[in-house]
């Protein structure tokens, strides 16, 4: 398992879709990267949301359906992921398995939104106002949730994605987690 995460980390990344992007996404591309950012670098920041949208055109046509709509949130989820400290690839994989990229999801147990999140979060560390089906605040919950996962387990994947879903010792998740990481949201 570590020699395939070693791997999945160090694969090698293309610079976006073959061909052309679509016209009306190079004009979204375009207002989206004259925003604030968390991208370091401009082109890195046009590579990556070019490419990502393009796949979640394919993983999450429903839910995302228009490219402004799939850059904006793959904008927040990059600044949520990096604010936390964790890949955003790696968020998109637990948002892809959690939710299927619904934003208005509701598990069988109560957990909410993107990256179903359990509503007494918002008791526990939530402001005034804060909604669970609010894109930010979504995010920044779920990321934040995992990276404190990923730190008690020292970054063993597996483990921490089991705590986040609540199925400790049982690997069916975090396989499904690692696999959608590995085969839909990791450069290529």
């Amino acid at each position: 398992m570590v020699t395939w995460l070693l791997a999945l980390t160090t694969s090698i990344a293309h610079a976006g879709p073959t061909g052309e992007p679509e016209p009306e996404l190079r004009h979204r591309m375009a207002q989206a990267l004259a925003e604030n950012s968390s991208f370091d670098d401009r082109y890195d920041a046009e590579v990556w949301l070019t490419d990502l949208s393009t796949r979640m055109r394919r993983y999450a046509p429903k839910a995302l359906p228009d490219s402004k709509q799939r850059i904006d949130f793959l904008r927040r989820v990059h600044a949520e992921a990096a604010r936390a400290k964790v890949s955003p690839e790696l968020a998109l994989a637990v948002i892809n398995i959690e939710s299927g990229f619904d934003r208005l999801a509701i598990s069988t147990s109560g957990a909410m939104g993107y990256m179903q999140i359990m509503p007494f979060w918002l008791e526990e560390i939530g402001h005034s106002g804060d909604n669970l089906f609010q894109t930010q605040t979504n995010l920044r919950m779920g990321c934040t949730i995992l990276r404190f996962y990923l730190d008690k387990e020292h970054d063993n994947y597996v483990r921490a994605l089991a705590r986040y879903n609540g199925s400790s010792g049982k690997p069916d998740y975090p396989y499904l987690v690692l696999s959608a990481l590995n085969k839909r949201w990791s450069p290529h």
